[in-house]
């Protein structure tokens, strides 16, 4: 005879919810930490339901009616189950919706608004289903929880003492909207309370007539899946593929695949069309498909969705509410940043360049007034707080200030500085470039019939001058030589770049020597392509100290920071984390059923990713949009993005020990943190990287040596391996041929591969993300295009270098308004959300996400590892001997510290890519 759920009630939910899973204290980020599930959480108040032992029943037997009610016909005896339903409504609602709210319950009130099926992993003999049984929900007053914008309805069961244990439930919805699931428990069978944690909107069965499945949190493996259960996972699976065809709706929870053939709009103006990103010619990994009829102009381009209208993303990839409205005011505020210099520098007829370093110093210090004209006021009323802007623009106030980037807030000229030019390429922004020169003479391997002679004008007798008297045989030996090396990559997009109005680009070469006193720039090679009177278009710039070679060599500095910067945005930042991580996150949702572990392990590292992934194609990376506006590669940033993904991406070498050895930055050694050991000790992103990545890489391993027993267990996962041959076929599928695909038929292979995704979606992002504005707030340091080629005496304008060369350099770099564009959007990227979930924290929404004490176990065993990097990293920005993270005014290393606070703080790993 089934023992029924005992449970003490108190008042207070939350305090019923700290009863029951015995909470800790939160931290000064306000996370919470377990200390019986083991788990970090975050977020707000207790929603989980916990039922009244005043209300649990004893263990009856039911008469044939009630039991042909149930859809049952048993003469076992009866015990009653209620399910407590947790529906999360809008944190700010209209009055419209409220009042929907109170006719919703009405409706449910008389059981005519949400159906609920309970169903057993036991088969039902009779219909070889699993067996179950149904009721509605019938609840006039639903309890509103700690939280406000949660209510937790209750439906009552009454099934047979031998139905078995409860696997799944299916929900149906039928009133006239969706409403958002958190998650269903399940109360009075023998083993305590049942979590169904759901986290999904739940159409209603107007738009799917499809009731939605919510399995319990139990996780199995295919082989493993209880005999009742195994239909509705194979039917949940197929519920989410679709069928290729037809417009997706906004209510749709369809993945599936689509090349990036939306990035133009032809129909609009022929300037804006952009080619097909997809096949041998311009291989791309392909993103969500939305199935939008294709343009006009174009039949292989899909039209366009531009704002304010959202571009489809399955519905429960959606950004939540705070996620949007943290959005909104990011958007809001480059808007802003874009509309004010605009208007104050009255650039309608031009735009303006910096004049002097004071007018940049001034957007940190004073602040752009805003004339209110009616233009302006247009724009302001369908932007969000209207009425708080339109007062303080009335009022004639310098409105709006950048924050002092963190790269200048401590040692205003620290840019200027080769030791600090050289200190970014380890410990900036982009520190993913560098890498070890191992060969020499440097050769270029594009088509010197196209590109000129392969090899480089940085020759030995150049070299050597720079190198104290050593050789280079003895530098490259000693592994004290370093190179940041953009040539064959963007010299076949030269000429076209250059034909841009204001836009002048070289591709760049530049030789770093390592001393006892740290990494220092050597040598600069500049390349054009080759003309016929000048074949090879190249010149070498070293520092000297003179005045007039200072400047030079400054601006020479100044385009190499303009293709690191434009790198580091298209290739490594866009790329190798947003673009080549969506087809995984498809894949998943494809091909592993909710319940499969590996599924459950990579939930918390796919959250919004597709949202901001859509976003970006919308506004960003769009034709037009801020990236061609205000990167040097404009029109072509896309194609220069392909052309990196056919020419570099590996799959392989995403993961940071493999990256590091590919570029000369470590050697294999096993008794070091990911098995390697820096060449560059004081290499701050690797050295912090290597904590994070180990971590990650223990806590997989053991996650998947818990889940599967050998290596048959792997090679017969037909779920698993379906995943693997989507992501490699139709996810990246330009690339299904190359050779150095990772085989999955060991667990060393499966855990290799999810460690890989697991860095790139969390500490790989985070470093190349959350510094674009502590690094690039400051344009100086960061320009994003350059305007001019580099003075030379048969020029010109060669006379008014010499006389102004300040004027000549401001003059170079972005416009005021493209300045502050690039400023604003970096701002905005570089924010994290109130609602961000760091690496090695669970949601409070998340917190039942398995049933395995073991797992939990082990993830408490993740959580505590990242704490205590967390304090190494901050130790090491102490130590005065590490100085590419420590000294006058040079601002810690930061990146990778695991938590962070909101906003724009230069630190934090988030779970996910999802911003």
């Amino acid at each position: 005879m089934a023992k029924l759920l005992k449970t003490q009630i108190t008042a207070n939910p939350l305090t019923r919810f700290h009863q029951a899973t015995k909470f800790g204290t939160k931290n000064k980020y306000g996370c919470k930490r377990t200390t019986q599930n083991s788990r970090f959480l975050s977020g707000a108040g207790s929603i989980r339901a916990v039922i009244s032992s005043s209300e649990d029943k004893n263990v009856i037997t039911t008469s044939s009616k009630v039991l042909q009610k149930n859809g049952l016909a048993t003469s076992s005896p009866m015990i009653d189950v209620k399910a407590a339903i947790t529906i999360r409504k809008k944190m700010k609602e209209k009055l419209t919706e409220k009042i929907e709210d109170h006719w919703e319950a009405l409706i449910n009130g008389i059981g005519k608004g949400i159906v609920i099926q309970l169903i057993s992993e036991d088969l039902d003999p009779v219909t070889g289903s699993g067996k179950s049984v149904e009721t509605s929900v019938r609840d006039w007053a639903p309890k509103r929880l700690e939280h406000s914008s949660y209510l937790e309805y209750v439906a009552n069961f009454v099934v047979p003492s031998d139905f078995g244990y409860p696997g799944a439930i299916l929900i149906t919805n039928l009133h006239n909207k969706e409403f958002y699931l958190v998650e269903i428990v399940v109360h009075g069978f023998s083993d305590g309370p049942i979590f169904f944690s759901a986290n999904s909107w739940v159409q209603s069965r107007n738009d799917n007539a499809q009731s939605r499945i919510v399995f319990r949190n139990q996780a199995y493996l295919p082989s493993q899946t209880p005999a009742g259960m195994r239909d509705l996972r194979r039917e949940d699976l197929l519920s989410v593929r679709g069928n290729g065809k037809g417009e997706r709706k906004h209510s749709d929870r369809i993945y599936d695949y689509a090349p990036y053939n939306d990035m133009g709009n032809p129909d609009k103006d022929d300037d804006l069309a952009r080619p097909v990103l997809s096949g041998e010619g311009r291989p791309y990994p392909r993103r969500c498909r939305t199935g939008r009829p294709p343009t006009k102009s174009d039949p292989y381009s899909e039209s366009r969705i531009e704002k304010p209208h959202p571009v489809y993303v399955p519905r429960d990839e959606a950004f939540e509410e705070i996620k949007q409205a943290t959005f909104s005011a990011g958007r809001l505020k480059a808007v802003l940043h874009n509309l004010i210099p605009s208007l104050s520098a009255t650039l309608s007829s031009s735009d303006n360049p910096f004049t002097c370093f004071s007018e940049i110093d001034k957007l940190y210090s004073d602040g752009v007034p805003v004339n209110c004209d009616q233009e302006t006021k247009s724009i302001f009323d369908n932007l969000l707080l209207p009425m708080m802007m339109n007062k303080a623009l009335s009022a004639g106030q310098k409105l709006f200030k950048y924050d002092i980037p963190a790269i200048i807030s401590g040692d205003r000229f620290s840019w200027l500085r080769d030791n600090e030019f050289a200190r970014q390429t380890l410990a900036g922004v982009n520190p993913v470039n560098i890498e070890a020169l191992k060969e020499f003479p440097i050769l270029s391997k594009l088509d010197p019939a196209v590109y000129g002679p392969p090899e480089s004008l940085l020759t030995k007798e150049l070299i050597e001058g720079q190198l104290g008297g050593m050789t280079i045989e003895e530098a490259i030996e000693s592994k004290s030589l370093f190179m940041l090396d953009y040539h064959d990559m963007l010299l076949p997009f030269i000429k076209k770049m250059n034909s841009l109005p204001g836009r002048k680009a070289y591709a760049s070469r530049s030789v770093f020597f390592k001393t006892e006193t740290g990494l220092n720039p050597i040598a600069i090679e500049l390349s054009l392509p080759p003309t016929p009177s000048s074949p090879n278009n190249r010149r070498v710039y070293i520092h000297k100290h003179d005045a007039t070679t200072y400047w030079i060599w400054k601006l020479a500095k100044a385009h190499v920071c303009s293709n690191d910067a434009g790198v580091h945005q298209l290739v490594n930042h866009w790329l190798r984390t947003h673009a080549c991580t969506e087809p995984y996150i498809i894949a998943a949702h494809r091909q592993l059923s909710s319940v499969h572990p590996i599924y459950k392990l990579l939930h918390p590292h796919m959250r919004y990713t597709l949202e901001i992934n859509a976003l970006a194609r919308q506004s960003l990376i769009n034709g037009g949009g801020i990236i061609e506006a205000c990167f040097s590669p404009g029109k072509y940033s896309m194609e220069l993005s392909s052309a990196a993904y056919k020419n570099m991406w590996r799959f392989d070498m995403e993961g940071l020990p493999a990256d590091l050895i590919r570029r000369g930055m470590a050697e294999e050694d096993p008794s070091m943190p990911g098995g390697v050991k820096l060449v560059i000790e004081d290499y701050p992103y690797a050295s912090d990287g290597l904590l994070i990545w180990s971590a990650i890489e223990e806590w997989v391993e053991a996650y998947v040596n818990h889940f599967y027993s050998d290596n048959h267990s792997i090679s017969s996962d037909v779920e698993l391996q379906a995943w693997w041959d989507e992501i490699k076929n139709k996810g990246h599928s330009d690339k299904r041929n190359e050779p150095w695909w990772p085989k999955l038929k060991t667990k060393e292979d499966l855990s290799g591969i999810l460690t890989t995704m697991i860095w790139v979606a969390s500490g790989q992002h985070a470093a190349l993300n959350f510094g674009q504005y502590p690094f690039g707030g400051y344009m100086p340091n960061r320009p994003t295009l350059m305007r001019r080629l580099l003075p030379v005496e048969e020029d010109p304008d060669y006379d008014c270098f010499l006389r102004n060369p300040q004027l000549a350099f401001l003059s170079s770099i972005p416009t005021q308004l493209q300045a502050t564009k690039v400023m604003a959007v970096q701002d905005t990227l570089s924010t994290h959300s109130p609602d961000e979930e760091y690496l090695g924290q669970i949601h409070l929404l998340h917190c039942h996400w398995i049933n395995d004490t073991e797992i939990l176990r082990l993830f408490q065993k993740f959580s505590t590892r990242l704490e205590e990097i967390e304090e190494i990293i901050k130790a090491r920005n102490c130590d005065a001997s590490l100085e590419n993270r420590n000294g006058a005014g040079v601002p810690p290393y930061e990146l990778l510290l695991p938590l962070s606070e909101p906003g724009v703080t230069g630190r934090g790993v988030p779970n996910s890519i999802s911003i």
